[in-house]
């Protein structure tokens, strides 16, 4: 009861997004710029706030990354061979792969992590996001190019999704409050309580925006794939990283804010990445509210399973 009372709000929440723009409480107009306050200001206010407050060497395990980036990697590749069996077109083959391994760790995990484990678990899910997201970022664009970009414009959609990289905002804050707790850097208390601020806004937004950007439409058209993908993304990414933490004998309490970020669903970056280096952008959306909305199910079934 405790699980399903942690996880049944926070998708409640994403519903009111998607009822409030299909009754136009929320209008398009309003996506946009709200979208870029929590990507640009209030996520990155919450990350650096938790990660920089946070003791850096109680919190991270570089055994713990070394299989959660395997595990990602692992994922990716039978998925590629997957996608290959099944004769996916090449254009959406890309964005299939992606989709199965990009998880939405700043938007949904980081909720679920806070609202089931509090400040202490969110410190080190922050801690840990900025590695899988640099991780998984680079290997979505390889994939995407791999399979979809024109040769002719490669270096220049290389070059931007380096700099989006490198310039992206989670992974500066998550960086830049990890400095600050390796050094034991003191936060002004102004600065403090306006990060503060700033994140109890983070999360609720978040959330109803990304119940606004859900699409059954498109689910509808590409049913199978999207299941597939589902598939990949919720249940086996989970299910190897649990038998390889288990495997290596880590503490549960341990591994378990890490674990939450491997069962979140496709992010909505992906649908960015599809649309920019020539994947399937229908697909991508298509598969991110499949996956969004079953995650309601498996967060539920994963964190009753831990317990």
């Amino acid at each position: 009861m405790q699980i399903i009372s942690t996880i049944l709000p926070i998708f409640f929440v994403i519903f009111l997004g998607w009822a409030g723009r299909k009754k136009r409480f929320i209008p398009d107009g309003f996506i946009g710029p709200a979208n870029q306050l929590v990507y640009y200001i209030a996520i990155p206010a919450m990350i650096f706030g938790a990660v920089a407050k946070a003791s850096f060497y109680e919190a991270f395990n570089p055994v713990i990354l070394a299989v959660t980036l395997f595990t990602i990697f692992m994922i990716s590749a039978l998925s590629w061979a997957m996608a290959n069996a099944l004769k996916i077109p090449t254009r959406t083959k890309g964005t299939f792969i992606q989709t199965t391994f990009h998880g939405n760790l700043e938007y949904v995990g980081l909720a679920v992590v806070f609202y089931s484990l509090g400040d202490s678990g969110l410190a080190a899910a922050g801690i840990f996001a900025g590695f899988i997201m640099i991780f998984q970022n680079i290997l979505a664009v390889f994939v995407l190019e791999f399979h979809g970009t024109d040769r002719n414009q490669r270096d220049n959609i290389l070059m931007t999704n380096a700099q989006r990289i490198i310039g992206h905002p989670v992974i500066l804050s998550a960086v830049s409050g990890i400095v600050f707790s390796i050094f034991k850097i003191p936060i002004p208390l102004i600065v403090e309580r306006t990060l503060d601020i700033l994140s109890g806004m983070a999360l609720p937004l978040a959330l109803l925006l990304i119940g606004a950007s859900l699409s059954f439409k498109l689910i509808r058209t590409n049913l199978s794939s999207v299941l597939g993908a589902s598939l990949f993304k919720l249940i086996l990414m989970p299910g190897l990283g649990l038998v390889l933490f288990q495997f290596f004998e880590i503490p549960q309490n341990e591994f378990r804010p890490v674990f939450i970020l491997l069962c979140s669903p496709t992010a909505t970056l992906a649908y960015v990445m599809a649309r920019e280096m020539n994947g399937n952008a229908e697909f991508a959306v298509a598969a991110i509210s499949a996956c969004t909305m079953l995650s309601a199910i498996t967060f539920t079934l994963w964190l009753h399973f831990l317990s």
